[in-house]
């Protein structure tokens, strides 16, 4: 036991926290002013949602035990025997300290699935398909790549902070969602004017704070693979920010506020399975790519499917993680972290790159299931989607009886 990475992991665990009410903010100035309420509240309740069923069953499911490289059991059920020792997944800091990083984890996944879904999806139905969503999807694939015997881990796959884990999982899961879903009435015709854009520097900001715990906290000690990966992240997320800069000047002649803290956080994201793997020169090379592929990702999925995804969650979680889960396969390096038992591609290996494609495929799938039978389930209890009425009228009055602005009398935008 280690007081110097228990008291390092514990304000990690506190900094990944901040991150869902930072994505409160990103999201809730991204959408019109009748709906920002209903989309931040959707945060707020799946911040209680996510620790009452992680610390009952969720923790034991994903860590606990081994069934299959799939799933774990309820040995922890309740957290029974999680305790104030060790535990067997990491030997400096308490058990209950690693439950708790992960945890946080287990709060922000499903948050980013909402960002596709605002101003059209009940709250009722978005709150069970969250509950169903992290047991179908959620808990196993945090079993597969990171706990005991996990079938990704087995086959060479690694992530070090989520990139198939957070990102694609909920990227995919946005996607499948918004086709389930439709499009928002008058989409293509109507203008959806972003209503508050300092919310959503705020938004990024606390995103970009929260993600140095997140990723370098992934080395569970501070050391100095802790210190690779903040490093990593910094500058990622810093060159993929000024990417987005180029790509805004280049197509409308200025720079944009919400496209640079875009950009921050798709640099984010593509670092997050490699933090701890790639040297740190090919992080320059992961940011400054991901803000192209995702630019013209979404143009071009938007235009091949005609989806209404209304805050791109597919095009940053899913495109960027898929890019960050096979930048890793390139440039990953054993020596870095021996997790990884391969060298990238660059480095004259092939192993590890097909891992990545094979994890990241297997991700995909289930994400695509699961999201099918948890809608399929939600569908039994409540419809999915809110009436006409309602959807004019927006989420913030009939879904919570509340206005975020309510002395404003003019049009809503």
């Amino acid at each position: 036991m280690n007081t110097g990475d228990t008291g390092f992991m514990i304000i990690c665990a506190a900094f990944v926290f901040f991150m869902t009410p930072g994505l409160a903010f990103f999201y809730g100035g991204l959408v019109r002013r009748k709906n920002v309420v209903n989309t931040m509240m959707v945060c707020v309740a799946i911040m209680g949602l996510s620790v009452f069923m992680w610390t009952l069953f969720g923790y034991s499911l994903a860590f606990g035990g081994n069934h299959g490289g799939i799933i774990g059991d309820f040995r922890w059920f309740g957290l029974e025997n999680v305790g104030m020792e060790a535990g067997p997944y990491a030997d400096t800091i308490p058990h209950l300290v690693f439950c708790a990083f992960q945890m946080m984890f287990a709060m922000i996944t499903p948050a980013l699935i909402t960002g596709a879904l605002v101003g059209r999806m009940k709250f009722k139905a978005l709150f069970i398909f969250i509950a169903l969503w992290s047991i179908v999807v959620y808990y196993p694939l945090a079993h597969m790549v990171w706990g005991e015997g996990g079938l990704l881990a087995e086959i060479g796959s690694v992530d070090f902070a989520g990139g198939d884990v957070v990102h694609i999982s909920s990227g995919v899961s946005a996607l499948v969602l918004a086709i389930i879903l439709g499009r928002r009435k008058g989409y293509e015709r109507v203008t959806y004017r972003i209503h508050n854009i300092p919310f959503v520097v705020l938004g990024a900001t606390i995103l970009w704070f929260g993600w140095f715990g997140f990723n370098a906290g992934s080395a569970l000690g501070a050391n100095g693979l802790a210190a690779h990966a903040f490093m990593t992240s910094a500058i990622s997320s810093a060159t993929a920010l000024l990417a987005w800069m180029l790509l805004d000047v280049i197509n409308d002649k200025k720079t944009t506020l919400v496209g640079a803290s875009t950009g921050l956080v798709l640099g984010l994201v593509a670092i997050t399975p490699g933090a701890g793997f790639v040297p740190i020169w090919s992080s320059f090379i992961i940011g400054a790519l991901v803000s192209p592929i995702c630019y013209y990702g979404v143009i071009l999925v938007k235009k091949i499917i005609k989806i209404d995804d209304a805050l791109d969650a597919f095009g940053c979680h899913g495109i960027g993680g898929i890019w960050g889960g096979i930048a890793t396969g390139i440039f990953g390096k054993s020596s870095i972290n021996s997790v990884a038992k391969w060298d990238g591609l660059v480095f004259g290996d092939w192993r590890l790159f097909a891992a990545q494609i094979e994890g990241i495929a297997i991700t995909i799938l289930i994400a695509v299931v699961g999201t099918l039978i948890c809608v399929g389930i939600v569908r039994i209890f409540t419809p999915l989607r809110v009436t006409l009425r309602e959807e004019q009228i927006g989420l913030d009055i009939t879904q919570h009886g509340e206005s975020a602005y309510p002395t404003f009398n003019g049009m809503d935008q």
